[in-house]
């Protein structure tokens, strides 16, 4: 049985692979601590066998009243417990980072590859990869360190840029029809990616992503869908949403191109359980 601590008590990504791996009680003994004062430095990490280190701000922010904080949680609160984990014998660390180290999307189709160099736009990118440059060197035969650049996670429950579509999706009647293509990645098959990394004790730097990349209005219309609506997609505000992308960072976020090459995101164990319209109904209706 393996002994996991989750770091980032209550966090969306931790609670649901809590979840995940509870489906297997023979397997996994997990705990969750939070981070957000300084008792969990009297946590004994000696008994666990892997950290997974979720923990942070999970958004962007361009308030540079806020910058210092994301250094100080996405990037020092990493370091301080990957040391930490090293030092009492853990054998595996885990850490969250975000394809946001590559920097915003864009207007244009743009594809990363695992020749593209990081270039933070923001201080929550550059915080996180400063963060993965704190962690590597700590590396070693006994001490695996496993890094997920993870593109926009969805599903159930979800905050972020895919609770505002799905509520728009709800309310609106018509949705601008922009060609786009994000990766995505469903909570699902995160939390089965994981499971993995886990089993296998990986290490190294990991790219998961849907099977499918996603088309905004594509995602919306089949959300609208879902709740029994026939959204109307028109490209009659293509034009001005487009100007407006390069002032308003959320219509950015919402309607530009973000997307990793696919072959980077195999893996020799298949994790991608839930297609694409299988995870919208997951995430969208009550069961």
């Amino acid at each position: 049985m393996k002994k996991i601590l989750i770091t980032g008590k209550n966090s969306y990504v931790g609670t649901s692979l809590e979840k995940w791996l509870g489906n297997y009680p023979d397997r996994y003994l997990i705990d969750s601590i939070s981070l957000r004062d300084d008792s969990w430095k009297e946590k004994d990490f000696s008994e666990y066998d892997v950290v997974v280190h979720v923990a942070g701000i999970a958004h962007v922010s361009s308030d540079p009243k806020m910058e210092d904080m994301y250094y100080k949680v996405n990037r020092d609160l990493t370091i301080e417990s990957a040391e930490k984990a090293k030092t009492e014998g853990v054998k595996q660390f885990i850490f969250m980072s975000s394809i946001i180290v590559y920097g915003d999307s864009s207007s244009n189709r743009r594809v990363i590859d695992k020749n593209t160099t990081p270039t933070p736009s923001n201080f929550y990118g550059n915080s996180k990869l400063q963060a993965e440059q704190g962690i590597k060197p700590l590396e070693n035969e006994n001490f695996k360190v496993a890094i997920i650049r993870p593109p926009m996670i969805y599903g159930k429950g979800s905050k972020g840029n895919y609770s505002r579509l799905a509520k728009l999706a709800r309310k609106l009647p018509l949705f601008p029809d922009i060609d786009n293509q994000r990766s995505m990645l469903h909570i699902d098959n995160l939390c089965e990616f994981l499971k993995i990394i886990i089993d296998n004790q990986d290490c190294g730097l990991f790219y998961p992503q849907n099977k499918e990349y996603v088309k905004t209005s594509e995602m919306v219309s089949l959300i609208a869908a879902v709740h029994g609506k026939n959204m109307m997609l028109t490209k009659m505000f293509n034009s001005p949403l487009r100007i407006l992308a390069f002032k308003i960072s959320l219509i950015n976020k919402l309607f530009g191109n973000l997307v990793y090459e696919q072959s980077m995101s195999n893996h020799e164990v298949e994790y991608r359980i839930r297609n694409f319209k299988e995870s919208i109904k997951l995430s969208e209706l009550d069961y």
